[in-house]
């Protein structure tokens, strides 16, 4: 029966984006490096609603600090959003700002040795700021946007949007339970005449 080991090998590729070298830290506790950094959007980090363009630009302002266990990653990410509103379906353009902390644990500690799958680990002294990008953006968009707190949407009759439509726009529509009585009316087969 093959090995398996808990934790697959996988190579970050140095060259990518959204990964970090820290071998300038030098595993030396209490060194830091600040960073500043613009980078293209990754695929498919938003929600149904409201997203970040792919390839679009990402500004980052990063503090790399070692620690004993690791490298503790703080910053914040400025993205453009693009999508539609939920009420009006309107679209929407704006930017948001998320901060993120995250420590990536060295792999040969006591700690990272027996880190749990969900903690985040350097390979190679390399970091991938992609998974903590975004948790950081995806988690603090809202499911629902819109393109005012106030937007009465669409009118859910004639799809009309009502930011737009007349004061008091209406449509005198019958309920379809009461349609069979719409022939007891004066002019309809049952009608009796009064004596």
């Amino acid at each position: 029966m093959p090995h398996e080991s808990r934790n697959p090998l996988s190579r970050l590729d140095p060259h990518a984006p959204l990964v970090l070298d820290t071998r300038a830290l030098s595993r030396q506790p209490g060194s830091e490096r600040k960073q500043t950094l613009t980078v293209p959007a990754p695929a498919d980090l938003g929600v149904e609603l409201l997203g970040v363009p792919e390839g679009t630009d990402i500004e980052l302002d990063l503090r790399l600090e070692a620690v004993l266990e690791g490298v503790l990653v703080t910053g914040t990410a400025r993205v453009p959003l693009v999508g539609e509103c939920a009420r009006c379906l309107d679209p929407i353009a704006s930017t948001h700002g998320a901060t993120f902390q995250e420590l990536f644990v060295y792999p040969d500690t006591r700690s990272g040795g027996n880190a749990d799958d969900d903690e985040l680990r350097l390979e190679d002294d390399l970091i991938d700021l992609e998974p903590v990008l975004r948790d950081a953006v995806v988690l603090e968009l809202p499911l629902s946007p819109l393109c005012r707190d106030d937007c009465p949407g669409l009118c859910p009759e004639c799809g009309a949007r009502l930011a737009d439509a007349e004061p008091g726009h209406h449509h005198d529509v019958a309920d379809p339970r009461w349609a069979a009585l719409q022939n007891l009316t004066d002019d309809g087969p049952g009608h009796r005449p009064e004596p």
